[in-house]
């Protein structure tokens, strides 16, 4: 398929690009810690959209939404076998100004570079940005690719709220949307023939390498646990501390089993969220609510170290529900093999789950490009990558785009 797509300046594309989104964005959810929040649905997410709305119509394409609200730049009609560049836009709280807005902004800026030299696609092109990826909005990662995938019932929607208790179904309203149209969309998914998420690194694997650039060969399989410890609220001062039923201590013996059982199968668990009611100074615990969050190599390891957690949440008179699950995802071969001789990039895996891998297992080619990280840090204000590497990626983005579309 071949378009007439117009002639764009060749400002709008290249590192040059890349550099002016990425200071643009820069006070959005900035906080005075040097972290950012940018939580799904909120409105450093909704402003960060309408940046990448502008860009895609500054380029003379066409922004749309799906039925789960990812946002999708066309620059083709939409149509089957497209290639679709992208990645997400919000970030945890106290997060890094990279993860996942450099893929994003990244494959603006190289339909740009072509766009800008008079290059038309020969099938359908677009970027997406994916809704609420972080998954610190209701605690389910990924949750705008699984919701376009269909991994998600209407018991499964109608059940999502936030801390505040609001639901999917009113924030879509509340940003504009029809939460009556909220859902799966076979249909968009059915035009991806291709899709490749480019992502700064998430550890230091590159540095070690050498490389400005890598391309992921899998994903750990991981999971999500809500641990409940119930307890007994009484006052701090006055119950004698044999007497007390605290879950907070409770806790602090699953955050070590955990720990413990980790390092002995050489995985992940880490506790981050944790909810403790009523939440004052002077008084003990009524109940604790939790987060686990769980990674290993192998399907094997994490069902051990999953069962391992809600072992010992029972034997804490507590209980663990686990909200969602990820198997291992072993990208497209010959695509990484193709991107990897394209780029001369060395492959490597991740423990990091991303939209890629959730596309992955509904049947599309996806791939990912990693840029370095020299730091290794991410989920942090200390992610960084240099504007070189950062050029970098755009390159190798063009050249993908030029080897594919």
């Amino acid at each position: 398929m071949t378009t007439s797509a117009p002639r764009t300046p060749r400002a709008l594309g290249g590192p040059a690009a890349l550099e002016r989104l990425l200071a643009e964005a820069e006070p959005l959810g900035r906080r005075a810690d040097g972290g950012w929040d940018r939580p799904g649905f909120g409105p450093e997410e909704e402003a960060l959209r309408a940046l990448v709305v502008r860009q895609v119509e500054a380029l003379g394409g066409r922004a749309t939404l799906d039925r789960a609200t990812n946002l999708w730049g066309w620059f083709t009609p939409p149509g089957p076998g497209a290639l679709v560049l992208g990645s997400h836009l919000d970030s945890v709280p106290g997060g890094g100004p990279l993860d996942g807005p450099l893929g994003v902004f990244s494959a603006l800026a190289a339909v740009g570079e072509l766009l800008g030299r008079g290059w038309h696609p020969r099938r359908p092109l677009a970027i997406v940005a994916f809704r609420d990826e972080e998954g610190s909005r209701f605690g389910r990662a990924c949750l705008g690719s699984r919701l376009l995938a269909g991994e998600l019932s209407e018991a499964d929607l109608a059940a999502l709220r936030d801390a505040a208790g609001t639901s999917l179904k009113d924030l879509v309203a509340a940003t504009g949307g029809d939460p009556d149209a909220v859902g799966p969309d076979p249909e968009a998914l059915a035009t991806i023939g291709t899709f490749l998420e480019l992502h700064v690194e998430q550890g230091r694997a590159l540095v070690h390498h050498r490389a400005p650039l890598g391309v992921a060969r899998t994903i750990w399989p991981h999971a999500r646990l809500r641990v409940e410890l119930p307890g007994q609220a009484n006052h701090a001062g006055t119950t004698p501390m044999h007497e007390r039923s605290d879950p907070v201590v409770a806790l602090a013996r699953l955050v070590l089993a955990a720990r413990s059982e980790a390092f002995a199968r050489g995985a992940h668990a880490t506790i981050g969220s944790i909810h403790v009611t009523p939440n004052a100074t002077n008084a003990i615990a009524r109940f604790v609510e939790a987060w686990v969050d769980v990674r290993a190599a192998t399907e094997g390891a994490l069902e051990a170290l999953l069962e391992h957690v809600a072992t010992v949440a029972r034997r804490l008179n507590g209980s663990a529900t686990e909200v969602s699950r990820t198997p291992t995802t072993t990208f497209d071969p010959a695509f990484a093999e193709q991107l990897a001789q394209l780029l001369s990039a060395p492959m490597i895996p991740t423990a990091a789950g991303h939209d890629a891998g959730i596309l992955q297992h509904h049947g599309v080619r996806a791939g990912m490009l990693f840029v370095r990280n020299p730091t290794g840090i991410s989920h942090a204000p200390e992610e960084t990558a240099s504007v070189e590497d950062r050029a970098v990626g755009v390159d190798a983005l063009v050249r993908v785009i030029e080897e594919l579309g």
